[in-house]
């Protein structure tokens, strides 16, 4: 069974990045807008047979909401099955609704289970996002296969690069984190063949309002480096990074997966207690103004989504790609 690769308009530049990395060229397809605000999608190519994968971070930008990026996902996957694709896998690396992933007040929705069931309504078969905020809650709220990819390996690649011979920290900003932040911690150890401690940051949140101070965890001396699935307005990063200078650390590096970079992130992103932020591109950094974006090295995601597509088409194991150093070029 062959293979092809396609996306709305507005991912067109990540899905050719993952395409050049295939030696492929993505599927062309039309879009069409209505003056009353209801569009038409179609493949302009016969797509009978084939394993489709939609590349679509689903992400709200200007003129775009990310409920209307999904609708038009969906309807794109439903227009392909319908015309004979044998199977479509939506690679959402930025997967809306993943963070209501459970009931915290009364009545609250459940979004990422109501989100599984529009996808599974239109004939898609897998779903492959990368880092979301709860892993076992992304999983459980899909009746179809679900891929979790980590940048994991990606981030590694680029600090031991950098910061290898520097005494270093890994450091969860709160306690939700922990297993991601020891994850990247084993894998620097592993890396640079030397002890990296990991520390934890207090955090509460009630009302809106941050609360809790204490700390666990040797910083004092190191390079700490606050890791997170995603970065919003970015003040839970500066809380921990605050936090571990009080503490010696000499260098804090904020590192994320996901930079969304909403309200008060661009004054978040100046304040010196931050050394630097490091994240990939599965949402472009187009909130930030200039001099802000000057503080971010991002990593591109087109290498680790390639060969993940490469090896759920030939079958090949997946496990292994978090701990990968998957090679590219930063952005």
């Amino acid at each position: 069974m062959s293979f092809a690769l396609l996306s709305l308009g507005c991912g067109a530049d990540l899905a050719r990045a993952v395409a050049d990395r295939l030696g492929i060229t993505p599927l062309p397809v039309e879009e069409r807008g209505f003056e009353d605000g209801e569009h038409k999608i179609r493949p302009l190519e016969r797509v009978r047979g084939l394993d489709l994968y939609l590349v679509q971070s689903l992400y709200g930008e200007p003129g775009l909401s990310a409920d209307e990026k999904l609708v038009r996902t969906l309807f794109l996957a439903a227009a392909l099955r319908d015309h004979g694709a044998a199977r479509v896998t939506l690679v959402a690396p930025y997967l809306a609704y993943a963070r209501k992933d459970r009931r915290t007040k009364t009545f609250d929705p459940v979004s990422t289970r109501y989100l599984a069931q529009l996808v599974e309504a239109v004939g898609i078969v897998r779903v492959v996002a990368l880092d979301v905020h709860n892993p076992a809650a992304f999983e459980n709220a899909f009746r179809i296969e679900t891929v979790h990819l980590e940048a994991r390996g990606l981030f590694v690649r680029h600090l031991i690069a950098t910061l290898a011979d520097r005494p270093l920290a890994v450091v969860s900003p709160d306690a939700g984190g922990v297993k991601r932040a020891e994850a990247l911690r084993r894998a620097l150890e592993t890396a640079i063949g030397r002890p990296v401690p990991l520390g934890l940051m207090e955090k509460h949140r009630s009302g809106g309002v941050v609360s809790g101070e204490a700390f666990a965890g040797e910083v004092d001396g190191r390079v700490a480096l606050v890791v997170d699935d995603l970065v919003s307005t970015g003040g839970t990063m500066l809380r921990c990074a605050t936090g571990c200078r009080a503490r010696g650390a000499v260098e804090v590096r904020a590192v994320a997966t996901h930079g969304l970079f909403t309200g008060e992130a661009p004054r978040v992103l100046e304040d010196p207690a931050i050394t630097g932020w490091l994240v990939t591109d599965s949402v472009p950094p187009f909130r930030l103004p200039e001099a802000a974006r000057a503080r971010l090295r991002v990593v591109p995601i087109a290498p680790l989504l390639a060969e993940a597509i490469r090896r759920l088409h030939d079958g090949g194991p997946l496990e292994d790609l978090a701990s990968e150093p998957v090679a590219s070029a930063e952005a």
